[in-house]
């Protein structure tokens, strides 16, 4: 356990800010295909964990590589520091990810990175800025027709992570297993001919628990930023992709890199919608 954490402590030292820094080394550049770049005025990801064996980094790669915007928010948990205090899991996919979000500030666009429980080991660094990439706890999102969303990670509204650290704990290790037995399963079907499906995602949602704990987490992060006079909320930290309207605010989850592979994305005509690039990028690929 002590060498773990003398690996996660180096992770923060090396990492952090000499990584943000890196910015002024070359571009990183991965080999080009058929797929043709889509632009976005904003693009909104969210629990990525990066330091996890669940982590759909491929996938993030590619969704950064063919996606392009003009400011790109991070709406927390894109490193996942509990598990790399547990064990040092870093391969050259993870770093990958790093290297196009990198890019990407390189080359003009700005940067949002919100903090968010798995990775608050950050938080002692909110309201610094690399170069085109800014750190903060939560932030104020404008978009094209003026409405005014807040952007934040959303485990301030989880009662289970404030009160009870250690069931949290818990139900992140049961998580983690269902994940792993998820990448197992796609490996059978994709042995079938058949494309990504998350069975753990299919269910949590089976669950009565979950889908209490998901209502009331919604609930809870609607009345505040309905309290605050936002037109709506932007936040992650559930796993649950949506866009919907409750109590007349507008809810946007950007979901995961984990399961769902989703992103909320605006347009450049100010169209708000949310991407699922599984699905995008397994139409591409037929």
């Amino acid at each position: 356990m002590s060498s773990n954490l003398s690996l996660m402590n180096n992770l923060e030292n090396t990492l952090l800010p000499d990584w943000m820094a890196s910015i002024a080394q070359d571009d990183f550049i991965l080999a080009e295909n058929d797929h043709k770049k889509h632009a976005y005025r904003t693009i909104f990801i969210s629990d990525v964990h990066l330091g996890a064996k669940g982590c759909k980094d491929v996938f993030l790669a590619e969704f950064l590589k063919y996606n392009e915007c003009e400011k790109l928010y991070l709406v927390g948990d894109i490193i996942d520091g509990w598990r790399l205090k547990k064990r040092m899991f870093w391969p050259q996919s993870h770093t990958n990810v790093i290297r196009r979000i990198l890019t990407m500030s390189k080359r003009g666009t700005d940067v949002v990175y919100v903090t968010g429980n798995h990775d608050d080991f950050l938080r002692r660094y909110s309201g610094l800025d690399f170069g085109n990439i800014e750190l903060c706890d939560e932030t104020v999102f404008q978009a094209q027709n003026g409405e005014r969303f807040l952007v934040v990670h959303g485990d301030k509204y989880d009662g289970v992570i404030q009160t009870q650290k250690w069931l949290a704990l818990l139900g992140d290790w049961s998580y983690e297993t269902l994940i792993i037995i998820n990448r197992y399963f796609n490996q059978l079907r994709r042995k079938f001919g058949m494309g990504y499906w998350s069975l753990s995602s299919y269910v949590k949602h089976k669950v009565k628990g979950a889908v209490s704990f998901i209502s009331a987490y919604e609930e809870a992060v609607v009345k505040d930023c309905k309290e605050q006079g936002f037109s709506g909320v932007i936040c992650g930290h559930i796993h649950h992709p949506e866009i919907r309207m409750i109590d007349d605010v507008q809810y946007l989850n950007c979901g995961d890199w984990v399961e769902s592979c989703t992103a909320i994305v605006e347009t450049l005509d100010g169209e708000i919608k949310l991407l699922r690039w599984v699905e995008i990028n397994h139409q591409n690929n037929q």
